[in-house]
C-alpha cells in the first residue's frame, strides 16, 4: 500500500511540475524577431492628433496650421498611428528616380530604432529635392516590422517650404510620409521604398 501511494505521489508531482513549466513558458512575451531585442508584443499604443501636430510642426519647422492641415487629412483617412519616423532624405529623377533617407522610428513603450530607406521610381517625373520627412505609421505593432518594401503611388509638387503627403502600404502596415523640402520636383511616379537597418547603396 505504501509503495502504491509513493508511485501515485511521484506521478502527481511530475504532472504538476510539467504544468507549471508550460504555464511559465507561455506567459513569456515572444519576440517577433529572434535576432532582435525582446519587448512586449501586445497591441502598440497610438498617438493623438495633438501629439502629432506638435511633433510634425517642431520637426519639419512649419506652422502648426500647416502641420494641422496635413495631420487632419491623414487622421480622417487612417485614424491614430502607432508610431512615426522623423528623418531626412534626398531624391532626384529624370523619368527614373532614386530616393535615399535616414531617420529614427518612435513608438510608445517600444525601443527607438534607427531606420534607413531607399528606392527607385519611374514615371512622368523630373527634378530633385532635399527633404525633412515625418512619416506616420499605421498597424505597425513592433519596430522590426518596418524592415520591408513598401510600394506606393505618389503625385507631388515640391516648392520651397512646401508639404507633400503620400501613402505606402505593405500587407496591413500603412506609412504616410509628410515631406517638407527645398528644390523643385514635379510629376507623378510609381515605385517603392525599402526600409532597412543599414544604408544600402543599391536601391533595389
Amino acid at each position: 500500500m505504501d509503495r502504491r501511494k509513493l508511485i501515485l505521489s511521484g506521478m502527481a508531482t511530475g504532472l504538476s511540475s510539467a504544468g507549471l513549466g508550460a504555464c511559465a513558458s507561455t506567459s513569456q512575451p515572444r519576440n517577433p524577431d529572434p535576432n532582435g531585442p525582446a519587448y512586449d508584443t501586445g497591441a502598440a499604443a497610438t498617438y493623438s492628433a495633438d501629439e502629432m501636430v506638435r511633433a510634425t510642426s517642431d520637426f519639419l519647422g512649419v506652422t502648426a496650421e500647416s502641420a494641422g492641415a496635413a495631420i487632419e487629412r491623414i487622421f480622417r483617412e487612417r485614424g491614430q498611428p502607432t508610431g512615426y519616423v522623423a528623418g531626412e532624405e534626398g531624391s532626384g529623377a529624370i523619368a527614373v528616380g532614386l530616393r535615399y533617407g535616414r531617420g529614427l522610428l518612435y513608438m510608445k513603450d517600444r525601443p527607438t530604432q534607427e531606420v534607413f530607406w531607399q528606392g527607385p521610381s519611374v514615371g512622368w517625373d523630373w527634378g530633385g529635392n532635399a527633404s525633412r520627412v515625418f512619416t506616420l505609421c499605421y498597424n505597425l505593432q513592433y519596430p522590426d516590422a518596418i524592415f520591408r518594401r513598401f510600394p506606393g503611388v505618389e503625385g507631388s509638387a515640391y516648392l520651397v517650404g512646401g508639404l507633400g503627403v503620400n501613402y505606402q502600404k505593405a500587407d496591413t502596415i500603412v506609412l504616410a510620409p509628410i515631406r517638407a523640402g527645398v528644390g523643385l520636383r514635379l510629376g507623378a511616379n510609381i515605385g517603392y521604398l525599402a526600409y532597412s537597418r543599414q544604408r544600402n547603396i543599391l536601391p533595389f
